[in-house]
């Protein structure tokens, strides 16, 4: 067979690309219809955050924050298209292989797909989803790239005939027993476009159901109404903050408040048919719906939050008002038994987390929450129901989309992150960031204001101090508490003098402990060490 052409090679990895796009799309379209089924992308990206080395996620974490799992969806993206390309391309001259490597692409992504942890749906579900994503995928690759005119044999000269509007172009070339063939591209556009046309209509459809896809949790939000708290937070202080820009303000918006999780997707989670499930080493198992939940006593806290992930001076702590039910009367009336140690979460997504008994049972009155700042809780902060743990790294204590509540012991199961190598129980550690001037920031001479946040749960803040060019420890002005389980601004007045400085900060809280100034990575137990930043003074 000759060499094909540039425009022939063109037109295999077109063809690969429009056959793979139209399968993921509609195995993705019939996945929003079935309950329970995860898409072959999201299974993929699963997979790739459990497989992750947990440095890479760190890195990863630190690097696009929020936009971590934008990235790495686009990166599966970007992975199956140049792989969709280059087998497209295969097909130009082995049309067989072509096939069989996209079918083996089609298998890793429902073994996947059939073995995901967010996966509640049965093997019909999911063998649907699989087999739409094969009949498409496949049958459109071998529809192109025949109408490309790939993967026919030569033949003898004057042997030719061409199809009705195909395009037939002869290049004479010479076999090892020197008997003339005619290789030949017979390329008939007016099929190709029609294949091209019929799987573009076949991905657009189900690119538009997954578009209408998770309706049901967002219109269950829309039609939500909160109760008012039974016990409502106190007002938040006089002073509590002070008014300086670039300074975080005291409570976190809905919509600035980060995010970090394991979901690639939102879940959609309904409250028609929701239920959330107390069992395990108690005496009366509960099942609840979300109606039980607004039927207790509903109490409100201003609550700060920290991922483990979060570096020394990071920005993954925010402060919120959080209403919902204490999780200590959850569990006083389930009766949970002497020998207990732990309560294992699971979210409706598959994800799993071990907290220690007695932070949700002592007076830091941990919630099952239902609301933010006033109004449900958004989608992707746990919609409909969530925990809200003080004191506590969140991948111990603040599993979303909250389905399952286990009373166990920490000897009998592992919890996503513990499997991966982080601590059992992880107590936020005591912190201090400077949030103005920034790093690298140029300032003139005189006084300036030096102003950041401290935390300490659930103990408070006592003391902040800073420093310049390694000299002595000033302390800083503390704003009002507001309680002990939420931040607590702080300033300091600067007699800034030309040159460059480094600006050190560090917290004692109410034991007595003071920061320490040893750095320590993020894994296992969370960073610590003292927030620096570098400014000059002109």
């Amino acid at each position: 067979m000759s060499t094909p052409t540039a425009s022939t090679r063109a037109l295999g990895a077109v063809s690969g690309l429009v056959a793979a796009t139209a399968g993921v799309l509609a195995a993705h379209g019939t996945a929003a219809l079935l309950p329970g089924v995860t898409p072959p992308v999201t299974a993929v990206g699963n997979r790739a955050i459990d497989w992750t080395p947990q440095p890479v996620k760190d890195w990863a974490i630190e690097t696009f924050g929020a936009a971590d799992k934008a990235v790495l969806v686009g990166g599966v993206l970007l992975t199956v298209a140049l792989l969709a390309g280059a087998t497209g391309l295969i097909g130009v001259r082995r049309r067989g292989t072509a096939l069989a490597l996209l079918a083996g692409l089609v298998v890793l992504a429902s073994a996947a797909m059939f073995t995901d942890r967010a996966s509640t749906a049965g093997p019909v579900g999911q063998g649907l989803t699989a087999t739409v994503l094969a009949v498409v995928g496949l049958g459109g690759l071998w529809w192109l790239l025949d109408a490309v005119g790939t993967g026919r044999p030569a033949v003898p000269v004057g042997g030719l005939r061409s199809r009705a509007g195909a395009a037939t172009t002869r290049t004479r070339v010479l076999r090892s027993d020197d008997t003339d063939l005619e290789a030949t591209s017979d390329f008939d556009r007016r099929r190709f476009l029609q294949a091209a046309g019929a799987l573009a209509a076949v991905g657009a459809a189900g690119g538009v159901v997954v578009e209408t896809g998770g309706a049901a949790a967002v219109a269950s939000r829309d039609a939500l109404r909160l109760p008012a708290p039974a016990v409502p937070a106190v007002p938040v202080p006089d002073g509590v903050s002070f008014e300086l820009p670039g300074l975080t303000p005291h409570l976190t918006s809905n919509a600035d408040f980060y995010r970090v999780d394991t979901a690639l997707t939102v879940p959609d989670v309904p409250l028609e048919g929701y239920r959330l499930r107390i069992h395990g080493l108690v005496d009366h198992p509960l099942e609840l719906t979300f109606s039980d939940l607004l039927d207790r006593r509903l109490v409100e806290r201003r609550i700060t939050l920290t991922c483990v992930s979060n570096p020394v001076g990071g920005d993954l702590v925010d402060n919120a008002t959080w209403i919902g039910v204490p999780m200590r009367e959850l569990l006083a009336e389930a009766g949970v038994q002497q020998h207990a140690d732990a309560v294992k979460s699971t979210s409706a997504d598959g994800f799993t987390a071990g907290t220690p008994l007695e932070a949700l049972t002592d007076d830091r009155e941990a919630l099952v929450a239902i609301g933010m700042n006033g109004e449900p809780l958004p989608l992707e902060h746990g919609f409909p129901v969530r925990m809200v743990t003080p004191g506590l790294y969140g991948y111990v204590s603040a599993t979303k989309w909250l389905v399952d509540l286990k009373v166990t012991r920490f000897a009998d199961f592992s919890a996503y992150w513990t499997s991966r190598g982080y601590a059992e129980r992880a107590p936020i550690k005591l912190s201090s960031r400077i949030d103005v001037p920034g790093s690298f920031e140029r300032l003139d001479s005189g006084r300036r204001v030096v102003a950041g946040v401290a935390w300490a749960q659930p103990h408070g803040i006592d003391a902040v101090e800073v420093r310049v060019d390694g000299g002595d420890w000033q302390q800083a002005e503390l704003a009002e508490e507001d309680s002990t389980v939420t931040w607590r601004p702080w300033r300091w007045d600067w007699p800034a003098e030309p040159g460059t400085h480094r600006l050190e900060v560090r917290a004692t809280d109410r034991t007595g402990e003071t920061q320490t100034s040893q750095r320590v990575p993020v894994a296992p137990d969370g960073s610590t060490g003292w927030h620096s930043v570098t400014v000059t003074v002109t």
